[in-house]
């Protein structure tokens, strides 16, 4: 099934470029985040970095949803992996020059993440229009276990290469963001056309207002900020490895490859056997594994368990996140998929960064394991309310809906 994927040449260029620049921004994440402990030997130091690029999503959702909807999307996108590459190559110059501070890093950080929340949109309202509806789910599927092996390749190459310093890894990383600059620009794709609405506060908005009057897209993508957002198991792991199964930096990164393993191997699934039926009542069930899994990995104190439970917590992950993403584009007209697209990439945003917040918080008041065990109780409570709440994204039968 993957050479029928590639035989559609645009896709393959997306894809390619896509990689390629989620490789380079893994790179400089860890180089980042290493190299601002190294200046300030601060844990706050590390969570500003987050901050910096949460603020700027925060902040440029709106327009950057407003952007890939007026203008031509593989133009936004090639501008986006240009400005990520100046600040690369602007933390590799300052290291160079021997002028690199905490407030320059958290400066291209916030520049790289503002880079980012225009790209998403753009890059997430063009997909459907390279491949049509009917390999959407298939392309997602595939395209989500790339990007998965990149998070994963990307740190393990970035430190490799900073065995020659934190600037050879920005440079390196400026490299691969050009390359994949060049990729995309070379994408040839149907384009819609422009929307000529003048750009009011109704327009800007109009990515909430349509998702909030659309109940299977808001349940979707409620159904998955909440259960993430009590779910953030993730976030406790290195108390787990440490002070639960006692196991050390090995054990620790076996519990974070874990779910992105389980992610991978139900991307591959999907990529052969697509949902073509009850996808409400998948997605649902799909959630509340999520919910089921934290809560096993909650109580175990036994290594393999907790990896069978992180592994099987990734896949329904994933499953989901499939489902939600493809219900969200069929569901969009092609002129308003850019804002909409924006919105959803700050719900799953916001539900990472304060489901992580969270988790802290709980376990800080109750200890780890309550605190992930209560977390996954409150995701099965969710889908038990959102069943209640959202009927016609349970009884939702096919990705897309019949059009009278």
């Amino acid at each position: 099934m993957q050479t029928s994927l590639f035989r559609h040449a645009a896709f393959t260029r997306f894809w390619v470029g896509d990689i390629a620049s989620t490789l380079a921004n893994q790179m400089v994440v860890l180089a980042v985040g290493w190299q601002i402990y190294d200046i300030t030997h601060s844990a706050l130091s590390l969570g500003l970095v987050g901050l910096a690029h949460f603020g700027a999503q925060l902040l440029f959702t709106l327009p950057a949803g407003n952007v890939a909807d007026r203008y031509e999307r593989r133009l936004v996108m090639t501008i986006c992996q240009a400005v990520q590459c100046a600040a690369a190559m602007m933390l590799a110059a300052a290291n160079l020059g021997g002028w690199i501070n905490a407030e320059i890093i958290y400066a291209c950080v916030a520049l790289t993440g503002i880079a980012q929340t225009f790209q998403n949109p753009a890059m997430r309202s063009l997909l459907p229009s390279l491949v049509g509806e009917a390999l959407l789910q298939r392309c997602i599927a595939f395209h989500a276990a790339a990007k998965k092996s990149a998070v994963i390749a990307g740190p393990a190459l970035g430190g490799v290469v900073y065995f020659w310093g934190a600037s050879a890894v920005y440079v390196s990383s400026a490299v691969v963001y050009a390359l994949a600059g060049v990729v995309l620009f070379g994408l040839h794709a149907a384009h819609a056309l422009r929307n000529a609405e003048p750009a009011t506060l109704r327009y800007v908005f109009g990515g909430l207002t349509y998702i909030f009057n659309r109940p299977v897209i808001f349940g979707a993508i409620t159904l998955d900020l909440f259960a993430t957002l009590l779910g953030g198991a993730v976030a406790l792991m290195p108390i787990y490895a440490r002070d639960i199964l006692q196991t050390g930096p090995l054990g620790l990164g076996l519990l974070r490859a874990a779910p992105a393993l389980g992610g991978v191997l139900a991307s591959v699934y999907l990529v052969r056997y697509p949902i073509t039926h009850s996808v409400g009542k998948v997605l649902f069930l799909c959630v509340a594994l999520f919910g089921a899994t934290t809560v096993v990995f909650g109580v175990s104190v036994w290594l393999p368990l907790s990896l069978l439970a992180l592994t099987a917590m990734g896949a329904a992950d994933m499953v989901s996140a499939v489902i939600r993403m493809s219900l969200v584009q069929l569901e969009t007209p092609p002129d308003m998929r850019g804002r909409v697209s924006a919105v959803h990439s700050l719900f799953t945003g916001t539900s990472n960064h304060l489901g992580q917040f969270e988790s802290g918080v709980t376990a800080a008041w109750w200890g780890a394991v309550p605190a992930v065990v209560v977390g996954g109780l409150g995701t099965l409570v969710v889908v038990g309310l959102w069943l209640r709440w959202f009927p016609d994204l349970l009884k939702r039968e096919q990705l897309v809906a019949r059009r009278e």
